[in-house]
Parts: C-alpha cells; sequence; structure tokens
C-alpha cells in the first residue's frame, strides 16, 4: 500500500539506464548505507515507483532507478510522481544519469558528456502541469552550474582515461521509439546528444527549488551519424560502465556543496518577472 510520509532528504538520485546495472549499495561507495527500501507513495499523479532512502556522507538522499518509468505509466506521469515526492521530502539536490545518443560526430561511444542546455521537443509530457506551480520558471541556466563542476571534478578523478565533455546541449525527443535518420539531421542543428529523460525532469526541478544536474554515457551513434550502431556495442557499454557511473553519480551525492555559493538556481525560480 501506497504511504503518505515521505522521510526527509536533502538529495536525490534519478537514476537511469547508465546505472541501471549497477547496485547503488554501499560496496560501491564506502560512504553509502541504505536506510529503508522499496518506498512507495500516493501522489496527484497516481502511486510513485518505488524509492531507497540512502545515506550518503551523512546526507540523506531517496534513490529512484529508471526515471521512475514502468510499462503502463507515462513518462510525464511518472516524472510528476518522482518530483512530487521529492518536492515532498525537501530535496534541493538531484543528479541523475542515463544513456544517450550521439548527434555530434566528435562524440563517440563511450564518451561522458555533462550537458550545460537543453532543447525539449517532447509532445506529450507537459500535459500534467507543475508539481508547485506558484514560480515563473527563468531557464536561462537550467543546470546548476554547481552541480556540474562537481560532476566533473568526480567524473575526470574516477575515470581519467574517459573523454569528458563538460558542456554540451541535451536534445529531449518523446519516445519509446528512436530516430530517423531525417530526424537525426535535424536535431543535428539543436545539441550535441539526444535521449528522451532530461526533460521535464530539468524543469521540475526548479519547479520545486531544487538544483539538477546529470551525466550521460554515449552508447550510440545517432542514425546516419559516423556509423551505423551495434546492439551488442550498446549493450556492452551499459553492462561494463554501469558500476563506474554508479560509483561517479554517488561520489558526486556525497561531495555536492550544502551551501549555494557559485549557485543561482533558486534565483531563478520568480514570483513574477516584477519580483
Amino acid at each position: 500500500m501506497a504511504g503518505t510520509n515521505v522521510p526527509r532528504a536533502s538529495l536525490a538520485i534519478v537514476g537511469g539506464t547508465g546505472t541501471y546495472g549497477a547496485d547503488l549499495h554501499a560496496e560501491l561507495h564506502p560512504d553509502v548505507a541504505v536506510r529503508d527500501e522499496e518506498l512507495v507513495f500516493a501522489t496527484p499523479w497516481g502511486e510513485s515507483p518505488a524509492f531507497t532512502l540512502l545515506e550518503v556522507a551523512d546526507r540523506k538522499c531517496l534513490h529512484v532507478r529508471l526515471h521512475g518509468w514502468r510499462r503502463g505509466v507515462s513518462r510525464g506521469r511518472a516524472s510528476r510522481q518522482v518530483f512530487s515526492v521529492l518536492q515532498r521530502a525537501g530535496v534541493r539536490r538531484i543528479v541523475s544519469d542515463a544513456g544517450v545518443g550521439s548527434l555530434n560526430t566528435l562524440l563517440d561511444p563511450g564518451d561522458l558528456v555533462i550537458p550545460d542546455d537543453f532543447v525539449d521537443l517532447t509532445t506529450d509530457r507537459d500535459r500534467g502541469g507543475m508539481i508547485v506551480g506558484d514560480h515563473l520558471l527563468i531557464m536561462r541556466d537550467p543546470v546548476c552550474p554547481l552541480g556540474r563542476e562537481t560532476l566533473r571534478a568526480v567524473a575526470a578523478d574516477l575515470a581519467p582515461e574517459r573523454r569528458l565533455f563538460p558542456r554540451g546541449t541535451y536534445v529531449v525527443t518523446e519516445g519509446p521509439r528512436f530516430e530517423s535518420p531525417a530526424e537525426v539531421r535535424r536535431l543535428q542543428q539543436y545539441g550535441d546528444i539526444v535521449g528522451q529523460s532530461f526533460a521535464p525532469e530539468v524543469w521540475l526541478a526548479r519547479d520545486i527549488g531544487a538544483c539538477y544536474a546529470g551525466i550521460y554515457v554515449v552508447v550510440n551513434y545517432g542514425e546516419g551519424v559516423v556509423t551505423e550502431w551495434s546492439h551488442d556495442e550498446l549493450k556492452r557499454i551499459f553492462e561494463d560502465d554501469s558500476k563506474l557511473m554508479a560509483r561517479i553519480i554517488l561520489a558526486v551525492a556525497a561531495a555536492w556543496p550544502e551551501d549555494d555559493e557559485g549557485c543561482d538556481c533558486r534565483a531563478l525560480r520568480r514570483p513574477s518577472l516584477l519580483k
């Protein structure tokens, strides 16, 4: 039965396909402990996915897998279920991951990208409205600069052999299908990577007054970019990189500074243009 008492937490990990094959437990980071599991909550958008309550370096953290997506639940609805829970928990910082496709011919499978901007081309994800909805959301700096810098430093330390790109534009498509070659040619005008998880999360985070940042592993070329992608190669990257991505995500949760120096995310959530 879904509960209503959401535990307090200052951090959240919205886990995607990048960490799907890993277990975010203490064996992946010495400062992580599991405090509760299989936590399901009632929300205005239906029953939430299951959360795990972690303690990361003495900070409470809620973790949800695969962005909350489940069969029979639209992605927009799942996002609102997740962010409704995070808002009630008092979450202030959210770190995310996923596998993405390359739109930029300079990006190869296995590369890591920390985007600083996005283009939302989804068509069916904003009908459910906001979680809070009482502020104007300015998307001048949609991704928290402090979160991005923390991700960059941690990823460079834990994966020094990897090509790491600390900025880029994430183009969000509706899914669940992949894009056609003609669509990819159009999307190349908009950004560097393509996936299905960044929106509405990035602006729902601002709606609830939280910072948002993510790291994404390139798992394939978009159709018509460089060469045809292989299912076996995509599967290998997901399997081989999952523990690395989990270590990065957990280390970022532990290292992300608690003060807001260098971060204007909450100032970009305003009651109106005049205030």
